[in-house]
């Protein structure tokens, strides 16, 4: 893989693990943003929380699974 690849991939993660924290701790600064208040609108905090969690985890396991396999 290239430099650019392990970089987009090492975003992936970062932002997997920023989106999950937020999740798991309620962080007032991550759900009272201007990008996540539509989902806070949506879903109420609640669900907000578990989308970001899941969207999270999702971001992780990607970047994780890409670094060990590659793009095939």
């Amino acid at each position: 893989m290239k430099i650019s690849e392990y970089i987009v991939l090492t975003i992936f993660i970062v932002t997997g693990v920023i989106s999950l924290t937020s999740a798991l701790f309620n962080f007032d600064w991550y759900f009272q943003s201007q990008k996540a208040a539509p989902f806070v609108r949506w879903l109420g905090r609640g669900g907000a929380r578990i989308f970001y969690g899941i969207l999270g985890l999702t971001l992780i396991a990607a970047g994780v699974l890409f670094y060990l396999y590659g793009y095939r």
